[in-house]
């Protein structure tokens, strides 16, 4: 069988890793661990890291390249090697890490179970730092992917990477967990496949009110918030990015799933989505030009509504 510790990186293909690297660190508080040319690393808080930025190679779209898991310890690579054959799934084997691509071609890579040092055993906020800022996220939380198949692909986040369904939102959504906390994993089915967000966990809603200020002054907006999940029950709002096309969802008070939990199925309405108010702007869902003008000059909001996208032959 295969265990997961954890959600460890998500890396992005970016078109200038100088110019990212300076722009995630500054908008978001991250700390730069290593820079170079073709890639960065940065952190949230006192982990290894969280964001691994790279050069994205001519022709390679921006955005997504792919997630970074931790085997818990007592998973080993082999472990996960004999798991993943046993289940007919095709991996490759880089560097120490096995690659693997769901049935929708998001790209994940399994890590081996860190080492940890006599610092780490303690909690992060009792142990000494030199270089982490006052202003950052306290970890990478969670991903959420825009699907064609949401079943298909959540029975390989369940089969193949041993995640444990948390909860349904009709036919169209699902809401997976490695740990206590809700989900590490969220699938919404909307025809096609694409990384919607990434996640950052903050402490507060009162530091969440100083990133969005923060953010707001750098040019940002949030394409749907601050909402209150009914799913997952966390306090949130979602950060368009640009220039990789994504959202970054900042979070607290998450719920924390009981030993014993049964899946439950949620109605598709807007108190399942936002017990606060209403339900997303369709942009939301998308990240083309059209979608990105709409928020950006709230087109919605003032009647005009979001065109359909454009398909071609």
């Amino acid at each position: 069988m295969i265990a997961l510790r954890a959600i460890d990186h998500v890396c992005l293909r970016v078109a200038d890793v100088a110019e990212a690297t300076a722009r995630w660190s500054v908008q978001f508080g991250l700390t730069v661990r290593e820079q170079s040319a073709e890639r960065s690393l940065l952190a949230c808080d006192l982990e290894p890291y969280s964001l691994e930025l790279q050069l994205a190679a001519p022709g390679e779209p921006l955005g997504h390249a792919h997630t970074g898991w931790e085997l818990r310890e007592g998973c080993t690579l082999e472990d996960a090697r004999a798991h993943l054959a046993l289940r007919g799934v095709p991996f490759a084997e880089r560097d120490g890490v096995l690659e693997v691509a769901d049935p929708e071609r998001i790209r994940h890579d399994l890590m081996p179970a860190r080492a940890r040092t006599d610092d780490e055993a303690w909690p992060a906020v009792a142990r000494a730092s030199s270089t982490l800022g006052g202003f950052h996220p306290r970890r990478l939380g969670h991903m959420n992917c825009l699907c064609a198949d949401v079943e298909r692909s959540s029975r390989f986040y369940s089969d193949v990477l041993g995640m444990q369904l948390t909860d349904r939102l009709g036919s169209d959504g699902r809401w997976l967990r490695i740990g206590n906390e809700h989900h590490v994993m969220a699938l919404v089915q909307m025809g096609y496949s694409h990384l919607h967000h990434l996640a950052f966990e903050w402490i507060d809603m009162g530091e969440l009110r100083v990133l969005f200020d923060h953010l707001g002054r750098h040019g940002r907006w949030l394409g749907w918030g601050p909402v209150r999940h009914g799913i997952g029950q966390n306090i949130c709002g979602y950060t368009r990015i640009t220039e990789e096309p994504l959202f970054v969802e900042n979070y607290c008070d998450m719920e924390q799933i009981e030993p014993g939990h049964t899946v439950r199925d949620w109605p598709d309405n807007r108190f399942s989505s936002n017990t606060w108010g209403p339900l997303p702007p369709r942009s939301y869902f998308r990240f083309d030009d059209a979608a990105v003008e709409s928020e950006r000059e709230s087109l919605e909001m003032k009647g005009v509504p979001l065109p359909p996208i454009e398909r071609h032959a």
